[in-house]
């Protein structure tokens, strides 16, 4: 089993380094025996270089390729040569050259791996984890791990040039009241104890600001015995930054000079800055979400006002008892047939809608079967105040506030999809969401929790609603949201009692 160290890596050649002597370290990607030539892939996480065994060239060498398979890990010595004409790769950026093998090195053999080592592949999940450490070996993945290396990079030299400090905080620590439950571990000196593992290192960094380290942050690990979803996980990794002496628009501007340094260093985007802020109130009303995902319009519009002095039944009662009517425009659905429509109100019946109204914009006028319980007045305000033209279709949801704003934000997401209005081109948007409130009503306990943490500082300017009229206080909370995803999120803390 004897070779030497490689002198370049599978992604690294070019046209540059024809005629020099090399030697290439990596995995067997693709065979093709042609015979008396026999080509090969050879793969590293760098990227895949052709090696060429010949018959004419190294009859030994070409007699030992026979053997190789996919996934054997090999060692070649040879000399790098320009392709022959009408032989490049331009998927590749080591196209243009392959390499000439003089010797050839078998380090291990392999079996028939039990899926493909690609990135397009349809394997069973559970296979995959089975076979982890053949995963990772698909580009695909590799890519995700060097990308997560990368921001790892990027980060800790934004912090430290902006005079954060890296401190590292237990991860055995004291079981305190949270958001979700504790993963607990039993300590073996005393006896019935249990070390609890962090969901946050929320403690820790209130002792070292009130210590004066003033600015700091840590890239760490949090755990959180909660119910699994799309995006979450019982363990994951976050940066996480506490300051002092600053304030909510200091916080936004230090996280937009992050967020435009890894916009430009990732992605090699250009992110204009100041990243654009909603309120809560906004986000809810205009996009149905805390979180929306603003890489398309579909704006939602609120229509209480066009039916303040209404006669329907269900728009009258939504108002007197301080509900909403929201409504959307799907342009260009006009069309929809009926079952299409059906399909459309059992999606958002499953959800807890109690129904779906649907309006058909005509040319020569609205269709729809609640249209006989509109005023003329109210049909022209409802188009006018949803901007509806011919060919559009109209949705609208009434009930209590912020369930039927979520209902409607969820129609928005449907319609986005059935429309197709984000594709991979799409460009990525960012911005704020702010003005949270500070408590929310439980009905089963019959009394306001705070929505954010017991720590969040309320505005300065609603201080006089915490006894009055606390459902109404704002917190010195936000969310920084990426295509509908929240990606950070923070508070102003109290610091005075």
């Amino acid at each position: 089993m004897e070779f030497k160290l490689r002198t370049h890596n599978c992604g690294e050649l070019r046209e540059s380094n024809i005629g020099e002597k090399v030697v290439l370290n990596g995995w067997t990607a693709v065979r093709r025996d042609l015979g008396g030539v026999i080509f090969i892939d050879l793969r590293d996480r760098f990227g895949i270089t052709q090696v060429v065994f010949e018959h004419t060239f190294n009859a030994d060498s070409h007699e030992q390729a026979k053997e190789l398979r996919s996934e054997f890990v090999i060692s070649i010595e040879g000399t790098v040569r320009k392709r022959p004409e009408g032989t490049e790769n331009d998927a590749l950026p080591t196209g243009k050259v392959d390499i000439m093998v003089d010797k050839l090195s078998i380090l291990n053999r392999a079996k028939t791996p039990p899926f493909p080592i690609e990135d397009e592949i349809d394997v069973h999940e559970e296979l995959r984890l089975k076979y982890r450490y053949l995963d990772l070996r698909r580009p695909s993945m590799q890519k995700n791990m060097l990308l997560r290396h990368r921001m790892y990079q990027v980060v800790r030299s934004f912090f430290d040039t902006n005079n954060f400090v890296e401190i590292e905080t237990p991860i055995l620590m004291k079981s305190t009241p949270e958001g979700a439950r504790d993963f607990l571990v039993p300590s073996r000196m005393h006896k019935g104890k249990f070390y609890a593992l962090p969901q946050s290192p929320q403690q820790y960094k209130q002792i070292l600001m009130v210590a004066g380290y003033d600015r700091y942050f840590q890239i760490v690990k949090c755990f959180r015995d909660e119910d699994l979803r799309a995006d979450r996980q019982l363990e994951f990794t976050q940066i996480d930054v506490e300051m002092s002496f600053i304030n909510q628009d200091f916080v936004f501007s230090t996280f937009e000079k992050l967020m435009k340094v890894l916009y430009k260093e990732i992605w090699g985007k250009e992110l204009e800055t100041p990243i654009p802020r909603l309120t809560f109130e906004e986000a809810m009303t205009w996009y149905g979400s805390d979180k929306p995902d603003l890489r398309f319009d579909l704006k939602m519009s609120t229509l209480n006002g066009v039916f303040a002095n209404t006669e329907f039944r269900v728009f009258k009662d939504t108002i007197e008892t301080k509900g909403i009517i929201t409504g959307l425009v799907a342009p260009g659905c006009g069309d929809y047939t009926r079952n299409q429509l059906d399909v459309l109100t059992d999606f958002i019946k499953k959800q807890g809608a109690g129904g779906l109204i649907w309006i058909r914009v005509k040319e020569d006028g609205l269709e729809s079967p609640t249209m006989k319980f509109f005023t003329d007045e109210e049909k022209v305000a409802m188009v006018e105040e949803l901007g509806a033209k011919p060919g559009d279709l109209i949705l609208i949801l009434s009930g209590k506030k912020y369930k039927t704003l979520g209902l409607m934000g969820n129609i928005r997401l449907e319609m986005s999809r059935r429309l197709n209005l984000v594709t991979e081109e799409t460009e990525p948007k960012l911005l704020w969401v702010k003005d949270f409130p500070l408590f929310e009503w439980d009905e089963e306990t019959n009394r306001y929790y705070a929505m954010h943490h017991p720590f969040t500082s309320p505005n300065m300017e609603d201080l006089a609603l915490m006894d009055t009229n606390p459902a109404e206080v704002r917190a010195q909370a936000y969310d920084l949201v990426l295509n509908g995803n929240e990606i950070a999120g923070g508070s102003i803390r109290i610091h005075d009692s």
